[in-house]
């Protein structure tokens, strides 16, 4: 397994681990898998929005950091049992529209929700790279 010694509630840059052999991960452990390439995204407002389309959060989705710590965490948990997450946020700009202010307000978010779902002794990995 590529992830036993990765720590089952992190945030952590992508470095030697490659999206597929996530998924793969993933699928072999009946994890969800959650994948934003959001290349194309240069705006705080366009992040959240490459987000919630790749990650199909309900079209009432806020656009704004608190709605996406609800949507990754109270409303998945309210859902029913989880398995576990591999979470992929691939291509994070860097650029002064989205600096790294925002970039880590945008990660402390996932860490607050690897956090949430460590409490509950589910295993929340994120990933992240950037442009």
């Amino acid at each position: 397994m590529i992830l036993q010694t990765v720590r089952p509630n992190i945030v952590q840059a992508i470095r030697a681990f490659r999206v597929d052999e996530l998924m793969s991960a993933a699928q072999d452990m009946g994890y969800h898998f959650l994948y934003a390439n959001l290349s194309k995204a240069q705006t705080k407002p366009e992040v959240l929005e490459g987000i919630a389309q790749a990650f199909l959060f309900p079209s009432h989705f806020g656009k704004n950091m608190d709605a996406l710590y609800d949507c990754l965490t109270d409303m998945v948990n309210k859902s029913g049992a989880q398995q576990g997450f591999i979470v992929v946020l691939e291509q994070l700009p860097d650029n002064p529209r989205f600096d790294r202010e925002v970039r880590e307000q945008l990660l402390d978010v996932f860490r607050d929700a690897a956090d949430f779902w460590g409490e509950r002794k589910i295993p929340f990995r994120c990933f992240y790279s950037f442009q």
